[in-house]
């Protein structure tokens, strides 16, 4: 599912709770803790250690796929995921899935990945991170295409923009800092690109500021996922 929104430098790997395929990371048993993650889910209650297992697997499937030799994931500032000189990569959990994704930073500068279950948000979420026009524009989605939940596909898509945005910058991004419009793909009901305005100066890549982000979007199997990919720059 998150595979389908990341270009082919990008490799991913998923785990659905109802899938035990080939070339998932099956959630059951929990994968093998490395050395000093035990320490970062210490308290954590029995839903939080599954989800923080399982997610590291996929990583280490990741990184394998990648050539390079599977390793504990850490935390650094903000919670933010440590990954191994020379990759970039993001991870996203929720209630019976999770997925990591991993590149070189040599062919990405930062990625973000996010996923969420497709149903409504509380009533109080969406006034607290959305801006007035993305209001607008989820509202005129939902009279077109009232079988996809807008509302959740924004707070998905602002996650990834976080995830995209912290690696490159090392700061918070409030969600009234980045202004999403979400959009179809030609041809298409479930999927579709979105398009992130940065509201604050963006980071310096490759000796430029980049002031959009620019990523895609899938709803399916009674989820929805968001990707958020920055290029190097060009010439």
């Amino acid at each position: 599912m998150i595979e389908e929104l990341l270009p082919e430098s990008v490799v991913a790997v998923e785990a659905h709770a109802d899938d035990h395929a080939e070339g998932t990371a099956a959630p059951t048993p929990y994968p093998e803790l490395y050395p000093g993650e035990e320490a970062l889910i210490a308290r954590a209650v029995a839903k939080r250690r599954r989800e923080f297992t399982v997610v590291r697997g996929c990583a280490r499937r990741a990184m394998e796929k990648l050539g390079v030799p599977p390793q504990a994931v850490l935390t650094g500032d903000r919670g933010a995921p440590q990954w191994p000189a020379g990759l970039i990569g993001s991870m996203t959990h929720c209630e019976g899935y999770a997925a990591a994704a991993l590149a070189r930073a040599t062919d990405l500068a930062s990625l973000g990945i996010d996923a969420e279950p497709h149903r409504r948000l509380p009533d109080d979420v969406l006034p607290s991170v959305a801006l007035p026009g993305e209001i607008r524009r989820l509202d005129e989605l939902a009279g077109q295409h009232p079988h996809i939940h807008w509302d959740r596909l924004l707070f998905s898509a602002k996650e990834s923009v976080y995830k995209a945005w912290f690696p490159l910058t090392g700061k918070w991004l409030d969600f009234a800092e980045a202004d999403i419009e979400v959009f179809m793909g030609p041809g298409h009901t479930t999927s579709g690109g979105l398009s992130a305005g940065l509201l604050v100066p963006g980071p310096v890549v490759d000796g430029r500021r980049i002031d959009r982000f620019e990523g895609r979007w899938t709803v399916g199997r009674g989820l929805v996922a968001t990707s958020v990919t920055v290029p190097h720059a060009q010439g």
